[in-house]
């Protein structure tokens, strides 16, 4: 009987023992449930953010590429900006009145702001910032707007007042420019300044480090004037493939990334997956196009840019590239926002008018090689584009073999960013580039388009200049009536539809991902980064305690 009852015993314990390892098994694949604690924002943990390209300058005036805008934008404030639903709100002013007539806007600056390293922010370190931007020795692409500025003043620590001579209707969005500290700068070289690698601000996290290549670390403000923010650290990884990035995220060495279509298609449908990371997914602010350097000869004849254009099968694109995540573009305005011109004819795809249009311009394979030539010269160039953005590489590699049917002989070059812009783009040594441009709410495409802005290190690069789109882009950004800048910017678009100084090439679609155990994210038409300093972690879930 003693022996029996050992025996049931044994027989209990061991059936205890499985349906525990059973059950921890289970748990591994099952969410965990939210708990009330799990809805409270507690401080802690890091985010490792995955970048392919590494910054290149940290103060927002001398930025003009994505990876420094948006490190930056963490360690600086403008005096306003877009909220989650695309409208107006205070950032460094709590509140401010534009007159009647527009010419005037008086900001009420924030009281007890402080910058990163102490000293008080005042209404000085704006006027400042505004003389920095019309200085003619900064090197700024973003002084356009701020030359139209007839007076501003400081009459007081936390008031600032800007007087324009003609009404500007980007003037107020355009102190969302990231504010600029006086004491550190004041009598200093900006272009040579310590402070583009190792910069001071006012915002919710500060410069920590910058391995170049590798990271960028910043810290949580803990004086942030919004309260501080709940995760306290951000790296940002520098990891040029993505293809490797998407292994990192995987492995859990990142937690944030742009998934590419084909990841967000095709390899991260799993279970495993979504147990781990939150996918999203909604129309960029962006466009890719191709751009074509019209300094050079070939370029110059309309008919050579129009043959090009309808060689290129924009859907081709959309459905190869983009998988679907996206949609063909013709202009330089986001599909469904008010100044996009739907009357625009896309330029289907046509090999044989393209065959038809280099002929009439003289172009043609006089040697039978299989590339037209003109007066002893191929038709052949370069198209650059940069290291690790998958979406160019990949449309450059179908855009290739488009061109060498109609009859043009490309070769594709992937250049690492820093080296592209500073190298490549900035002095105006390329043929053509597919890139891109974050499209911004406000249309005023001035900096990108007018004709006083294809120097060196400015925005249109390309150098495209039209008397009639100067002076719609000087009327469009001079009038507050939305129907008339309407009118004015649907005629610029059309021009640039007939002139094709850039092939439009799509709207891809922004993905990313996020680990699960980051909570508070809200998807809005602004994105889901307008709420980042309320993100959390529940602390059982929080991965790195330091």
């Amino acid at each position: 009987m003693n022996r029996k009852v050992a025996m049931y015993r044994l027989w209990m314990i061991l059936l205890l023992m499985f349906l525990i390892m059973v059950t921890a098994c289970r748990q591994q694949d099952v969410l965990p449930e939210t708990s009330s604690d799990d809805k409270t924002p507690v401080v802690g943990d890091t985010i490792i953010m995955g970048t392919i390209g590494d910054a290149s300058n940290l103060l927002p005036m001398l930025s003009t590429d994505a990876s420094s805008s948006e490190v930056s934008g963490h360690i600086y404030n403008g005096l306003i900006r877009y909220d989650k639903d695309l409208n107006f709100e205070g950032d460094l002013a709590e509140s401010w009145q534009v007159s009647d007539d527009g010419l005037e806007i008086v900001f009420h600056l924030r009281k007890g702001v402080t910058w990163h390293d102490g000293a008080p922010f005042t209404s000085a370190d704006v006027l400042f910032t505004y003389q920095l931007l019309i200085n003619p020795d900064t090197p700024t692409a973003y002084s356009e707007r701020y030359k139209r500025v007839k007076e501003a003043l400081a009459p007081d620590p936390y008031t600032f007042i800007v007087r324009y001579e003609q009404p500007l209707a980007s003037a107020l969005i355009s102190w969302g420019m990231g504010i600029h500290p006086k004491h550190l700068l004041e009598g200093k070289d900006i272009a040579t300044s310590p402070l583009a690698r190792h910069p001071i601000g006012t915002g919710p996290y500060l410069f920590a480090e910058w391995l170049p290549g590798e990271k960028i670390v910043l810290e949580r403000n803990e004086h942030y004037f919004e309260g501080a923010p709940n995760i306290k650290r951000i790296l940002y990884r520098i990891i040029p493939d993505p293809t490797t990035m998407f292994l990192e995220l995987q492995s859990g060495g990142l937690d944030q990334m742009g998934l590419t279509p084909l990841q967000y298609a095709r390899q991260t449908e799993a279970p495993a997956f979504a147990r781990r990371f939150n996918k999203y997914r909604y129309p960029a602010f962006a466009y890719t196009y191709l751009g074509y350097n019209l300094k050079r000869p070939m370029f110059q004849d309309l008919r050579v840019r129009q043959a090009l254009t309808y060689a290129i099968n924009k859907q081709e694109l959309v459905d190869g590239v983009l998988l679907g995540l996206g949609q063909a573009a013709n202009g330089p305005y986001k599909p469904g926002s008010w100044p996009n011109n739907t009357a625009i004819k896309p330029y289907p795809y046509d090999v044989e008018r393209a065959k038809q249009l280099l002929t009439e311009a003289g172009w043609i394979d006089s040697d039978g090689d299989g590339v037209r030539d003109k007066n002893g010269q191929p038709l052949a160039f370069n198209i650059i584009t940069n290291q690790g953005n998958d979406q160019r590489i990949k449309s450059g590699e179908i855009i290739q073999r488009r061109f060498q049917q109609v009859g043009v002989e490309v070769k594709l070059r992937v250049i690492e960013w820093a080296s592209l812009l500073k190298e490549f783009i900035h002095p105006g040594n390329f043929d053509a580039t597919i890139m891109g441009w974050t499209v911004p709410i406000d249309p005023d495409a001035y900096n990108v388009w007018h004709s006083s802005k294809t120097g060196p290190g400015e925005l249109n690069f390309i150098g495209f200049k039209n008397a009639r789109v100067d002076e719609l882009l000087e009327q469009g950004r001079s009038t507050y009536d939305q129907a008339e800048r309407k009118r004015l910017y649907d005629e610029f678009q059309q021009i640039l539809a007939e002139e094709l100084p850039y092939t439009f090439l799509f709207v891809p679609d922004a993905l990313p991902v996020v680990a699960r155990r980051f909570r508070g994210i809200e998807e809005a038409p602004s994105g889901i980064m307008h709420n980042f300093i309320r993100w959390y972690v529940p602390t059982s879930e929080q991965k790195y305690l330091r």
